[in-house]
């Protein structure tokens, strides 16, 4: 080990217990906020600096290439270069391709970067639609398939056991699954999960590439391990054999990728399936000051069927804050205009735009708040996701609208204009009721939010037509803000994961968002939904604020409700209401909103 820090300076009790812990298997139950990134890699460090292992025996694996990176940063810092930090499917990908000549024979295949053309193909010759969004939910379906080992002759009945939503008959998508699968090895070429596949193979079946592997490597970190699949648990077993040199760290309160096949019960069966290992729960949370930390703590507790193992209550290590605001609205431009004033309070005050994020559930609900930042010139970017009027969906539907106001009379009514505009809105997609699906319910969803758009117009201007519309629509699209480096982020809760901000607005909290609709009568999806909003209340360091409207448009029916998640959490008063008062101005509703949000020590 070369010169750095001694990786327990500054570590608090937990943190240090389990950096010190022999060599063996380790379970760091770490909550929001703890400090899991600095415990996994100070734990390697000490184990290199105490002779155990050397840098280059030891392979940990995340999620994402970005924590991949901060893992060898953090580890370069502590004077520990060589270690192996990568995700799953960047660290299969380099032992295939070593092993590949040594197990097959030959050159390794290479990889499918996009695998929608042999799905197509395999769609079609199934009998099933081939348009993008059609292809990029069975693509999806294959994947979650692939991720928990079933296979396409097993596909109906795991997706009935497991009560999935699925976008075709069971029987449908398990033919293409069938059919892409033989396209994909008449080709010779391999998609992600093959990699991981492959390379479990390679290791189960041939005992000198399992005995070079194991010479290499010795000592093994999961980071996210609540988010392994099925199929990563399987590489992972094969990489150790039957060695128990593995640490583990994760945070059951936030799992939300179950649709992708991340399992828990890995995390929970950990002592289970190693006895003797050490398990350690961090719970001082250093990110959020303890009012969050509390809320947190409040929104997590009401979850039904929590391991009681797994269950951390967190505290708060920083100064106070300021009290989470909570805001109820008359409809969402309202609610978008408050969020946007108390963001522009806060760019006044000195925080960086940088520092601010608007979270919300689905990617569609980001439009109300690009045009109100726009408004206010307050600089933002989208992540997760194109900006409302680039996505491909938004932009077909405009030209579907161009072309029908061509023939469209300017004397139609309000009403006209709706069933007009969800007419042809239907031909690219719109139907009554959400779609089965991922690829395919955003799509539904962008559509809505047009549909809805054009009721807001209509309500406004009652003699309103498609040509206005689409005048509108177009004057919007060209408001947008150039990118900038310092700017807000909008983003979905699913994208936030991993981040944090010195404020935060969890917005459009009502019912059928969050809980998102489909999940009703599905206890565990509702508890998933639960930990989504759980996950947004820790990204904030210090503001935040959680809001929802009644109305989806401007002078609309109060038809909503907040979301049943915030039961009990609320506390009466106006400021459950602030858009109550009517008659206050724009500006005093504004300094109220911002009150709630930037007030405290």
């Amino acid at each position: 080990m070369g010169s750095g820090r001694d990786p327990l300076d500054g570590l608090d009790e937990e943190q240090r217990a389990a950096v010190c812990a022999p060599r063996g298997p380790v379970c760091v139950l770490a909550g929001a906020g703890t400090g899991k990134t600095r415990t996994i890699t100070r734990r390697i460090a000490q184990l290199v600096r105490t002779g155990h292992i050397s840098p280059g025996q030891v392979l940990a694996v995340t999620f994402t290439a970005r924590a991949a990176g901060e893992l060898r940063t953090r580890l370069r810092d502590l004077g520990v270069g060589g270690v192996q930090a990568r995700t799953f499917h960047a660290a299969a990908l380099r032992q295939l391709r070593y092993f590949w000549p040594q197990v097959v024979g030959e050159q390794p295949w290479p990889l499918l970067e996009h695998k929608l053309r042999l799905v197509g193909q395999a769609a079609q010759r199934a009998g099933a639609g081939t348009g993008v969004e059609d292809l990029r939910d069975v693509a999806g379906e294959i994947e979650w398939a692939k991720a928990s080992l079933v296979s396409a002759q097993d596909y109906p009945a795991a997706v009935a056991a497991a009560r999935r939503g699925i976008p075709l008959p069971a029987a449908q998508v398990a033919a293409i699954y069938a059919g892409y699968e033989e396209l994909k090895n008449r080709n010779r070429v391999l998609d992600f999960d093959d990699l991981l596949l492959h390379t479990a193979a390679a290791l189960e079946e041939h005992s000198a590439v399992a005995q070079e592997f194991r010479d290499r490597y010795r000592c093994f970190v999961v980071d996210e391990y609540q988010d392994v699949t099925p199929l990563q648990q399987r590489v992972l077993d094969a990489w150790l054999g039957e060695r128990d040199d593995l640490t583990v760290v994760g945070d059951t309160n936030q799992t939300i990728y179950s649709f992708t096949g991340a399992a828990p019960r890995f995390l929970l069966e950990f002592t289970r399936r190693f006895p003797d290992a050490v398990t350690v729960r961090l719970h001082r949370d250093y990110r959020s000051t303890p009012q969050v930390v509390s809320l947190a703590n409040r929104v997590i507790s009401a979850a039904r069927g929590r391991a009681a193992g797994s269950r951390i209550t967190l505290e708060g290590q920083r100064s106070a804050g300021p009290e989470p605001s909570f805001a109820e609205h008359d409809d969402e431009p309202t609610e978008a205009d408050a969020v946007a004033a108390a963001i522009e309070q806060l760019l006044r005050e000195g925080t960086p735009a940088g520092e601010i994020a608007v979270l919300y559930r689905v990617n569609a609900q980001s439009e109300v708040y690009e045009q109100a930042l726009d408004a206010r010139g307050i600089p933002f970017q989208v992540r997760g996701g194109e900006r409302f009027f680039h996505r491909p969906e938004v932009r077909a539907a405009l030209r579907a609208l161009r072309a029908a106001a061509t023939g469209h009379s300017p004397a139609d009514s309000a009403l006209e204009l709706g069933v007009a505009v969800r007419a042809v809105l239907a031909q690219q997609g719109l139907t009554d009721r959400p779609p089965e699906g991922s690829a395919a319910r955003a799509r539904w969803e962008s559509l809505c939010a047009l549909a809805e758009l054009a009721d807001d117009l209509a309500s406004g201007t009652p003699d309103a037509d498609l040509r206005q519309l689409v005048a509108e629509l177009d004057a919007r699209a060209d408001a947008a803000h150039p990118p900038a480096v310092q700017s807000v982020t909008l983003a979905s809760l699913h994208s936030a994961k991993g981040l944090e901000w010195d404020a935060v607005f969890l917005v459009g909290l009502v019912e059928g968002t969050l809980p998102i609709q489909y999940a009703e009568g599905n206890q565990a999806a509702v508890e998933e939904e639960r930990r989504l909003l759980y996950v947004g209340v820790t990204r904030a360091r210090r503001w935040l604020a959680l809001s929802w409207a009644l109305s989806r448009s401007a002078g609309g029916r109060h038809s909503r409700r907040r979301s049943s998640f915030l039961d009990g959490l609320v506390p009466p008063g106006p400021n459950a209401r602030p858009s109550a008062a009517k008659a206050a101005s724009p500006a005093s509703r504004a300094r109220k909103s911002v009150a709630g949000v930037s007030a405290g020590p």
